[in-house]
This record gives C-alpha cells, sequence and structure tokens, in this order.
C-alpha cells in the first residue's frame, strides 16, 4: 500500500532559498488555481489504480497548500476523499506557512480528517526571517500556533531553520526555546542550504560580496546543541532532522526512508512503485493540458527503472538516515542479500573509524556524525563487493 503525497505548488511569494517547484501567486493568473484542481483530478482518476487498497497515509505539500481559498482547499480534500482510500486513524498531515491560516481551513482540513499540521515558522525573528524572504512575521506564528491548537490539532510538527544569514548561537537558542514553549509533538530542524539559481544562491556565491552566512563549524555547533537541547526536553532524535515525543514520528517520512511505495501528484509530482521512479511535468498549463488530451504527463527524461543495485543504495542511504538504522532482515527479505556482505568493503574501510554500528538486527550510523555523513553514505551508491 503506498503513501500519497499532493504537491500544491502555489505561494503567496517564494522564499528566496525555495528551489521546489512552486509559483507566487501575486505573479500567477487568476485562474491558475482552478487550472491546477481540473489537471488534477483528471490525475487522481488516474492513479487510483496504483493505489487499489487505499494508502497508507497523506500528505499534501507545496509549496504552500493553505493560501488556497476555503472553497478551492475543500475542493481539494473531496478529490483526495473520492479517489483514495485510507484506513480511520492514518495519518493526515498538511503544511502551511504562517499568515496563510484562518479558522475556517483548518476547521475545513478537521472535517477531512487531517490530523497532522507542519507549520513552516523557519524563526521566532523577524529579521531573520526577512533576511530570506520569508512573508510571515513572528507574531503571525505564535497567532497561527494558537489557531491550531484551538482548531483541536494535538499533532503539531514546527519547522525551524540554522545557518541563516547573521543567525548566531544566541538567536538559534532563542528559536528553539521559544518553540519548546509551546509544547509541539513534532520538531523538525534543517540546516540553510544554497541552491543553485535561488535568490540567497545568486547572493552569497557572488564572490564580489562577502557572505555573511554561519560557516559550518557553528551550524554544527548549532546542531549539536539542539539534539542535546531536545532530548532534555522529551524529543528523540529519529531522524538526522527530525524530533518527536514518543509515538509522534512521522509515518509518513518513515515510508519514504524505508523504502516503501509512494505516490506523488500535482505539477512537479514525483513517484516511486514497484522500482519505477517517475516525475510529472511541472508548469501548471502543461500538466492539465496534457491530462485533458489522455498524454503522458511523464516525459522521457523523467521516468527512471531503478536498477535493483539503485534501490539498495537507497534504501542504505535513507534508511541511514534514521536513528535505527536499516533492518538487516528486512533488506534481505527485499533483496534477496545481506547487506552485511553486498557492502563488506565500506563496512571494514570505515571499521575502526566508529562510523557504522551493529545493533540487534540492526545497521546504524554513529549518531556523533550524522552532520557530516553525507560524504560516507553517497558510498553506497556503486559500493557493492
Amino acid at each position: 500500500m503506498p503513501s500519497l503525497y499532493v504537491h500544491v505548488p502555489f505561494c503567496v511569494q517564494k522564499c528566496d532559498y525555495c528551489a521546489f517547484y512552486s509559483h507566487s501567486l501575486v505573479s500567477s493568473p487568476e485562474d491558475f488555481i482552478s487550472v491546477y484542481l481540473e489537471g488534477l483530478e483528471v490525475e487522481m482518476a488516474k492513479r487510483q489504480k496504483d493505489a487499489p487498497q487505499g494508502v497508507s497515509s497523506l500528505f499534501i505539500g507545496g509549496g504552500t497548500p493553505t493560501v488556497l481559498k476555503d472553497e478551492e482547499l475543500e475542493c481539494l480534500m473531496k478529490m483526495i476523499q473520492r479517489y483514495f482510500q485510507m484506513n480511520l486513524g492514518a495519518e493526515k498531515t498538511v503544511e502551511g506557512n504562517p499568515g496563510t491560516l484562518t479558522t475556517e481551513k483548518l476547521n475545513i482540513l478537521r472535517r477531512y480528517g487531517v490530523n497532522r499540521f507542519s507549520l513552516g515558522v523557519q524563526a521566532f525573528d523577524d529579521e531573520l526571517l526577512t533576511g530570506v524572504g520569508r512573508r510571515h512575521t513572528a507574531r503571525q506564528a505564535r497567532e497561527a500556533i494558537q489557531r491550531l491548537r484551538t482548531a483541536g490539532f494535538k499533532n503539531i510538527n514546527l519547522d525551524l531553520m540554522f545557518g541563516l544569514p547573521a543567525q548566531d548561537m544566541k538567536l538559534w537558542r532563542a528559536s528553539i526555546e521559544e518553540a519548546l514553549s509551546y509544547s509541539p509533538e513534532h520538531l523538525s530542524l534543517y540546516g540553510l542550504m544554497l541552491e543553485e539559481g535561488t535568490p540567497l544562491y545568486k547572493r552569497y556565491m557572488d564572490e564580489t560580496k562577502e557572505a555573511s552566512l554561519p560557516d559550518d563549524d557553528l551550524q554544527a555547533e548549532m546542531q549539536e546543541w539542539a539534539v542535546e537541547r531536545l532530548k532534555q526536553a522529551g524529543y528523540r532524535q529519529y531522524e538526522t532532522s527530525n524530533f518527536a515525543r514518543q509515538g509522534y514520528e512521522c509515518q509518513h517520512n518513515l515510508g519514504y526512508w524505508r523504502g516503501a511505495d509512494y505516490l506523488g501528484l500535482g505539477p512537479g509530482g514525483v513517484s516511486c512503485v514497484n522500482r519505477v521512479r517517475w516525475k510529472n511535468v511541472e508548469e501548471v498549463s502543461a500538466y492539465r493540458d496534457r491530462l485533458q488530451k489522455g498524454q503522458d504527463l511523464v516525459d522521457e527524461e523523467g521516468l527512471e527503472l531503478l536498477s535493483l543495485q539503485d534501490c539498495m543504495a537507497e534504501r542504505m542511504i535513507l534508511g541511514l538516515r534514521l536513528q535505527e538504522g536499516v533492518n538487516i532482515t528486512s533488506f534481505r527479505n527485499d533483496f534477496g542479500v545481506d547487506l552485511r556482505d553486498i557492502y563488506r568493503d565500506i563496512l571494514e574501510r570505515y571499521k575502526h573509524k566508529n562510523v557504522f554500528m551493529f545493533q540487534g538486527d540492526y545497521l546504524c550510523l554513529n549518531p556523533k556524525l550524522s552532520f557530516v555523513a553525507n560524504g560516507v553514505l553517497q558510498e553506497f551508491v556503486g559500493g557493492l563487493v
């Protein structure tokens, strides 16, 4: 049973660091959302066959799904309910940004069974928010958290970012402490990434300008401090960037990290079913037009037939981001080989550096090395014996 992701590619305005496919509504045609919804319903009807038993979880992301008007949001929720079955109590997440949440929108989500909300706070400091092009204020973030609780959400995630321009340890600690004061069930902490093509990348990769971004050492210090502080507060770091109270781990994302199938609908949506991965065209009008004409949504370069080696490498790279690690028995059942045999050279190479640990039926990454582990994990690509 795959999970379901629905991409809503609209924002009030794109943040300066964002490389995800989305449109700023201030510069989009008035009918763009209706064009999107028309195409999405056709795709849902088409993809229903890929989940004959229903879907295991739902995540509506973007963009900013909560920029949709009340009637548009209700239309979206009705379509999902019409085409995809879901077990009672299954995790249903919607993400949104402060400043776009209203009581009526949250009531609509609750009526359709949404039981988890991921709020893009990033920082509780107006200057830091302005520095990366965020459209909301710290006050709006506080109001949004209160509005979510009032609407009855008992599973809230707060996104926070470290390594922002002009951010120091004092400001980072202040954001963490304020976030903890609201007792969220889940926290996601992300280091700022300079993605090529974004305004922030252009601003700080221009060699004629003096960069004011925190360096790698400071970012590592920020993460290490946050890991320890959240541990003290009762949050478990179950994945490199994610922390949860017991029982509130994000089930949808756990599916990705454990190698489960998933459907990604909407412009730019990515799916992977039975070792076939595909990505939809991104442009909204082209997405709708292709669907209405019965044409394939996937360009040739957007289709990938994953080899067994590709799938094994992804399982290792994603699974080792989890605190639990990669389950050795599940790996053997899924791929017919023992990871200790096929990745013997890599495991031996790092044996005396305490990079990997065996704990029962799991291979784990040393949690102290999670911040700098990407280089090591990439060795699993093409790293078979």
